[in-house]
């Protein structure tokens, strides 16, 4: 199976949506998307009664929707996803005392793969 780098992502979904991906309409259905993660992690936690679902494969697909969503609207507004997480992530590592950042951790993960 291959992977998808978040650039990659990006640029397929701002092709996808480029003629009628309106951002607002996207916003509205990331909004009904994180509903549907939220009434799985309901029934994963007994909050909400399940009839014998795979509750781990439809949460896996809901919060692909909403990554889905999420990365299209920045797309479409012409954002960097990956410099503007790893510069989020850099500034939260700091003010949190976490013992690596994301970039640090990714560095040291292809270096041990190599």
């Amino acid at each position: 199976m291959i992977k998808v780098t978040i650039e990659e992502l990006e640029s397929y979904l701002l092709d996808h949506y480029s003629d009628d991906g309106i951002d607002q309409n996207l916003f509205m259905k990331l909004v009904e998307e994180i509903g549907e993660v939220a009434e799985v992690l309901n029934k994963k936690a007994g909050r909400k009664h399940s009839r014998n679902e795979d509750l781990q494969a439809q949460l896996g697909n809901e919060l692909a929707d909403v990554v889905h969503y999420a990365v299209a609207i920045a797309a479409l507004n012409g954002l960097d996803m990956n410099e503007i997480i790893i510069e989020k992530d850099k500034a939260a590592s700091v003010k949190y005392h976490h013992r690596t950042n994301l970039e640090n951790f990714v560095i040291q993960k292809r270096n041990e793969e190599s």
